[in-house]
């Protein structure tokens, strides 16, 4: 059985995180470790989470770690560097996965030939948002076949955070880990250089994500932004220009 880290990057994540990291108290199997990594949160999200942490079973490792820095890839590879696990899972605070999500990534990663996986994100909240889903879905196949169909050829997929990305911890190393430049599309970037070591793969099942985005923008904004903004990749524009489409809500 592998080892698998989960590695969460917080920033004023007090509405959502509690019930994340419940579901994480119940998995079954259990995570070799949960890695929290906050970037100067200004609500109780630390509090909160120490005191969440304290319910997890002696199996799993849990660890607070606070970073001088803020930023998502920046986060993320903090937690990475800490993980001792041999998988590393990176999951949103507002993300929600099912109860056997460590069996689903470890028997995905014993293909050799597959690099990296994330799941189906479902957007979730009041009410499920399905044409967005939907969308969102497409968009990890759609965006590689037009933009970089070479790439797609020889497996690429375009997996987003919100679909719970997972790789084995020494190929994220030797990939260089996230890319602390980029202040979005982080993930596609890691998709990209994951490819050298396998193929990237949506699996089969379900997760989901809080829809806070979709609620302040209202459905049909939120599908334009997200179609724009894959275009936009698509053909080249810089990271720094996308993330002015991109409100960071919480």
């Amino acid at each position: 059985m592998s080892q698998v880290s989960i590695v969460i990057p917080t920033l004023d994540e007090s509405a959502c995180l509690e019930r994340t990291l419940r579901q994480l108290t119940i998995l079954q199997p259990p995570a070799w470790e949960i890695i929290v990594v906050d970037g100067g949160s200004q609500d109780d999200t630390i509090a909160l989470t120490k005191r969440c942490l304290e319910s997890f079973n002696s199996i799993t490792k849990t660890k607070v770690i606070q970073c001088d820095r803020r930023g998502r890839s920046t986060q993320m590879n903090a937690g990475a560097n800490a993980a001792t696990g041999e998988i590393l899972c990176f999951l949103h605070a507002d993300t929600w996965v099912p109860d056997d999500v460590i069996s689903v990534i470890e028997q995905t990663l014993t293909d050799p030939k597959i690099a990296c996986g994330g799941f189906i994100s479902l957007m979730v909240g009041q009410k499920t948002h399905w044409g967005i889903s939907l969308h969102n879905y497409l968009k990890t196949y759609y965006a590689p076949l037009l933009f970089r169909p070479h790439l797609f050829v020889r497996g690429l997929r375009l997996l987003f955070g919100d679909q719970v990305m997972f790789c084995r911890r020494a190929d994220f190393g030797d990939c260089g880990g996230f890319d602390e430049a980029l202040p979005i599309m982080e993930d596609g970037d890691l998709c990209r250089k994951l490819l050298q070591k396998g193929r990237i793969w949506q699996v089969d099942r379900v997760v989901q994500s809080s829809d806070r985005r979709v609620k302040k923008w209202g459905a049909w904004k939120a599908t334009a932004l997200y179609l724009y903004i894959g275009i936009l990749w698509g053909i080249g524009a810089s990271a720094s220009y996308l993330k002015r489409f991109y409100e960071d809500i919480r």
